[in-house]
């Protein structure tokens, strides 16, 4: 059970509604120092909508929403300089240097920084961290888009954010970029920082997730890590194995118990041995098409 002191995102009942459309249908969710929630969900769902109002940049219709222990909508300028925002993309001026805009941003947030606001990164220290060094003398027009989004991740965390928004982070990383910045958000997490990510990309979101809330329509259709959802949601897993040169498949819900029978009974002849649960990809189809439906489902926790 978590401590109430732990808890960086409260969100209940929340509603949002334009005109006649309800976007958002009374929305509950936490989450906790030094997690990492995913917020998946199809186009239209209302994802940008939930973290908008969250970072303070909308105003909800209804319901009930504490970001640091202050309402976003009455958040003031200490409050923000606690908070860490990645969009899918910026506008700025390319003419400025990555490390001149990075002491720029940085030195913004020197004035907020007390007892309770961490001070920002050293600069040179945080251009390494998002693998910037060869580059930091560089105009941002003269980077390429895989460098462009590293930037935006720079300065989406130059002040130490203690909640960190990114939104489709990784848009553009090839391979290796990628990896650097799924070591990033490790290490950040591991210094407390909370992370809300949103990603289209479920791979992602299997590695670097605590948590998994899927939204559709407007509700939450199940709340768990990456493993509960499938464990709990998509049913049974299925192990194969090979025993003198024979193939075997057998689907259960308990595969570690009958995996440790299966050794138990045949030792080291078992070979080839594989457990395969449905994937994130799986799971998330399914509770879509599932809320699509109109099905009731109840969240996983």
């Amino acid at each position: 059970m978590r401590d109430q002191a732990d808890t960086v995102l409260r969100v209940e009942g929340l509603r949002m509604r334009y005109g006649s459309n309800d976007v958002l249908h009374g929305t509950s969710f936490t989450a906790h120092r030094g997690e990492v929630l995913c917020l998946l969900g199809p186009n239209g769902a209302g994802k940008t909508t939930t973290i908008e109002i969250l970072e303070g940049f909308r105003m909800r219709s209804a319901g009930e929403v504490s970001v640091l222990g202050t309402d976003p909508a009455r958040g003031g300028e200490d409050w923000r300089a606690r908070l860490g925002v990645v969009l899918q993309s910026w506008r700025d001026h390319g003419k400025w240097r990555v490390r001149e805009l990075l002491d720029l941003l940085g030195s913004f947030y020197s004035p907020y920084s007390t007892a309770r606001i961490r001070r920002p990164w050293d600069t040179d220290e945080l251009i390494e961290a998002v693998g910037l060094t060869e580059h930091a003398g560089k105009k941002i027009r003269m980077l390429s888009g895989g460098q462009r989004r590293r930037l935006d991740v720079a300065i989406g965390i130059v002040g130490r954010p203690e909640l960190l928004f990114l939104d489709e982070p990784t848009a553009g990383f090839d391979p290796q970029a990628r990896r650097d910045f799924h070591e990033l958000v490790h290490r950040l997490a591991d210094d407390d920082t909370t992370i809300l990510l949103t990603t289209h990309d479920l791979d992602e979101a299997e590695k670097l997730a605590d948590r998994i809330l899927i939204l559709s329509g407007g509700h939450i259709v199940a709340d768990g890590s990456p493993d509960q959802l499938s464990r709990q949601i998509a049913g049974e897993a299925e192990v194969r194995w090979t025993v003198d040169g024979q193939r075997f498949v057998h689907s259960t819900t308990e595969a570690t118990k009958y995996v440790y029978e299966l050794f138990k009974q045949h030792g080291e002849a078992v070979a080839d041995l594989e457990v395969r649960r449905a994937s994130l990809e799986e799971t998330y189809l399914t509770l879509v098409r599932r809320a699509e439906s109109g099905a009731t489902l109840a969240g996983v926790r």
